[in-house]
């Protein structure tokens, strides 16, 4: 029986790989270009799962209150170290009433850091005294602190019903005294509202000049005007505005005529137009009984 050789193996074909990437392929690489996926997928999502640990980690309340402890033992060992404690208080320009009072008014004890001291709340404080315009503070080196005080120059005095008022020359009180000897030197206003005119007051007793001897106080009327009161009860009245000038008008009088000298209770200027003089009962009577012997000796 005749051999027959086998026949030639046949090639299977195979289907070819197609190059193109898949749909979803295209689609996350497309996504990848993207700047904003690829920030948070570097950076986004690492710093998520750190928060996330650490949230986890301090959800205890045990450790939370160890780690609060370490920073407040750490602070108070910073802040409490030679280079930061103050331990003397320097006063400079105030008198002795004022020093005591704003040693009164330090927020906390000597020795302190300087982290405890608000200088700021202080100085508030120390600029809420009547007898302080202003004060500044500084932490020297050393452990000092420095308070510069400016007080409040009395000027004149101040009657209300309360008592005596000590006034600077913006009308801001100073102090209280018991009577006027004890500032015999300044002085003396009266009356409602007359520490909010206390600049016209003052520039009435400087253009006083030679009458100064003579005045008693000012008396402020009715908050829009002066009275000036003098000695032997004579008053003169102001009007409401241009009272300088209305003095200076009396004092020309006064040196030309001997105004002020007559027996007179009130010399009233209100009316600039038509100044009026307001005599004493002595010298009314004194007056009726010339004019009546002035008309009988006519014929």
């Amino acid at each position: 029986m005749p051999l027959h050789a086998d026949p030639a193996p046949r090639h299977v074909a195979v289907p070819r790989r197609d190059p193109a990437p898949s749909r979803l392929a295209y689609k996350l690489n497309r996504l990848w270009l993207r700047p904003a996926v690829r920030v948070t997928t570097r950076i986004g999502v690492p710093v998520f799962l750190v928060v996330l640990g650490l949230g986890a980690w301090l959800g205890d309340a045990d450790r939370r209150a160890a780690i609060v402890g370490k920073y407040d033992q750490i602070r108070e060992r910073i802040e409490h170290q030679p280079a930061f404690m103050v331990s003397l208080l320097k006063i400079e320009g105030a008198s002795p009433e004022v020093d005591a009072a704003i040693r009164a008014l330090a927020p906390v004890d000597l020795p302190a850091s300087s982290f405890d001291i608000d200088l700021a709340a202080y100085r508030h404080q120390i600029t809420r005294l009547d007898a302080v315009a202003d004060a500044r503070l500084v932490i020297r080196s050393g452990g000092t602190l420095e308070i510069a005080v400016t007080e409040r120059e009395p000027v004149i005095l101040w009657r209300t019903h309360a008592g005596i008022e000590m006034l600077d020359a913006t009308g801001h009180r100073v102090a209280s005294v018991v009577s006027r000897d004890v500032r015999a030197d300044l002085p003396l206003i009266a009356g409602e509202g007359a520490d909010r005119a206390v600049p016209e007051a003052l520039s009435l007793l400087k253009a006083a000049g030679p009458l100064l001897p003579r005045i008693r106080g000012l008396q402020r009327m009715g908050e829009r005007r002066w009275d000036i009161v003098l000695d032997r009860e004579q008053r003169l009245m102001l009007p409401e505005t241009d009272a300088v000038r209305a003095l200076d008008r009396v004092l020309a009088l006064d040196a030309a005529e001997d105004l002020l000298a007559r027996d007179f209770t009130h010399l009233d200027l209100r009316n600039t137009d038509r100044p009026t003089i307001r005599l004493s009962e002595h010298a009314l009577a004194q007056f009726r009984l010339i004019s009546s012997a002035a008309s009988e000796t006519k014929p």
